[in-house]
């Protein structure tokens, strides 16, 4: 069948492309997934159209969600129960972390049921699949560039009306943090991707799962707010997604607990995630067609 199969070059028999059966743990040809590089923008540029169509504001919902997610943080957090911000304004401090996850949490959602959102692609046509979780990032990488740059301008405003923000030196870490916060949410999706083949309902608890992890991370709170608790702070540090919220904060905020350990191990986890994720997507794209 044609999920089982990759292309490849011969040299002496003539074929342009010839489609042999894959083994391996770990078989993805990444040469073959840049030779469909325009087959992967083709998904992100639909990825855009089937999101946004039929909706009245359309690609305003980029701004809007993130936007009014701050604002109710501000008020519940900020406003009512009190939470220190590490003496920056709140509205900030708060769209700085929500910026960061809701980059790190479309990842995971929009790759977590590819196989069963394209399974009447996959069945007809051969191309490599690993083409759909990428243009879900990649797409997930463009909202993020949109929401950094609004919030450049709120930056910008509050910096104006003399509040106590910088960039620092950690901005020049920030693409590539970044870079590993998208390479962490494909790993982690396409790893539910995966198990979502055999159990079903991890496609409904993934939804769940991120706003509880969200709560893991210190979107809403400093970690410098669990100093006087070094067991929780143990526990949250622990979690990859803290030392990427961490850096944004310290580089255009100025504040921020960031040290050296937290990175290397949130790398190393985003490692561990991404080439587990790869394995199982190899193995199950080979038999997903006799599952479905």
């Amino acid at each position: 069948m044609a999920e089982n199969m990759q292309a490849s070059r011969p040299a002496d028999d003539g074929w342009t492309t010839v489609i042999r059966p894959r083994s391996g743990w770990f078989d993805i040809n990444l040469k073959e997934l840049w030779q469909y590089r325009d087959l992967t923008l083709m998904f992100v540029k639909r990825n855009f159209t089937v999101l946004y169509k039929q909706t009245i504001l359309g690609p305003a919902w980029i701004l809007l969600n993130p936007l009014i997610t701050t604002l109710i943080f501000n008020v519940v957090f900020g406003n009512m129960a009190g939470m220190p911000t590490d003496g920056v304004p709140g509205f900030l401090f708060y769209m700085a972390g929500n910026t960061v996850w809701t980059f790190f949490a479309n990842c995971v959602n929009n790759t977590a049921n590819t196989f069963v959102t394209n399974s009447q692609v996959f069945g007809k046509v051969y191309f490599p699949r690993l083409t759909m979780p990428v243009s879900q990032v990649l797409t997930s990488l463009i909202n993020f560039l949109i929401q950094v740059a609004m919030y450049l301008l709120f930056w910008l405003y509050f910096f104006a009306t003399g509040a106590e923000v910088r960039f620092t030196l950690w901005t020049l870490a920030v693409p590539l943090v970044m870079l590993q916060v998208m390479l962490l949410g494909l790993g982690v999706g396409i790893i539910v991707s995966s198990l979502t083949t055999k159990y079903r309902d991890l496609a409904i608890a993934v939804g769940f799962g991120v706003q509880l992890w969200m709560y893991a991370s210190p979107v809403v709170y400093p970690l410098s707010m669990l100093d006087e608790s070094p067991r929780l702070k143990v526990l949250v540090e622990l979690n990859p997604m803290t030392a990427p919220i961490e850096v944004f904060r310290a580089a255009t905020l100025g504040t921020g607990s960031v040290s050296a350990g937290a990175i290397v191990y949130s790398v190393a986890f985003t490692v561990v995630a991404l080439v587990l994720g790869v394995v199982l997507f190899s193995r199950i794209e080979k038999t997903f067609m006799d599952t479905v």
